[in-house]
């Protein structure tokens, strides 16, 4: 029987200012063992986990799992975060039903270094959810937004902010909802220019790129503090 080797991009952050991360579904059981005992070791760098199921995780010795901070809603654990970084995103979501995509989105920021704000079930059928609370995400330097159904928030958020948006479909809804086929058409289709649209139930991906987006911005703003008289 052959066995599956795992090659880490440790050059990656140099490259593109992001670590690599492990995407635990479908790899072997016997892989990532391997893995959380590697990266449990006290002189190892940090690691995210992502779609870590808690079935697979509560099986772990206990011992190894004292090692990891673990979250069973966004499915992700962590050995260690990075270092704090300068930048704010506003997670929101339509409904509370999209908060495992949210949550992963928040925790991949979070192990990044960034500071991360929540508004969830803010879903347009009730327009003043949204309303009420559009000062506070403006406040925000990114927003990244998780929708299922019509995903009609990533219309109406790209309305209401000038800040870089993120739109994350969910497979969240009943039959035509097609397992999120339908929302990721609606927000490719959007009418609010500059939305930018990712996989379905992809948070890990939006929260990649808006750590890249928060990491030209803060330093952008740091040499123009830099270079005023």
């Amino acid at each position: 029987m052959s066995h599956s080797t795992v090659r880490f991009d440790l050059d990656r952050p140099r490259r593109i200012g992001l670590p690599e991360a492990v995407f635990c579904a479908g790899k072997p059981r016997s892989v990532l063992i391997e893995l959380f005992e590697r990266f449990g070791s006290p002189d190892a760098e940090p690691i995210l986990f992502t779609r870590l199921e808690p079935g697979f995780f509560a099986e772990l010795p206990e011992d190894l799992r004292k090692k990891y901070n673990f979250d069973p809603l966004s499915r992700t654990a962590w050995n260690a975060k990075l270092p704090a970084r300068p930048g704010k995103a506003a997670l929101v979501s339509a409904g509370n039903a999209d908060a495992s995509v949210l949550h992963e989105a928040a925790r991949t920021l979070e192990y990044l270094g960034y500071e991360t704000a929540f508004f969830e079930d803010c879903g347009v059928a009730g327009l003043w959810r949204i309303q009420s609370v559009i000062d506070e995400i403006n406040a925000c330097d990114v927003v990244i937004v998780a929708a299922g159904l019509d995903a009609a928030l990533a219309s109406v958020m790209g309305g209401l902010t000038e800040k870089p948006l993120f739109a994350v479909p969910t497979s969240v809804g009943y039959g035509i909802a097609e397992g999120g086929m339908t929302a990721l058409r609606s927000m490719l289709a959007s009418c609010a220019p500059g939305v930018a649209v990712f996989n379905i139930d992809n948070g890990y991906g939006a929260a990649c790129a808006a750590a890249r987006t928060l990491r030209l911005l803060t330093t952008h703003s740091s040499k123009e503090a830099i270079t005023q008289p």
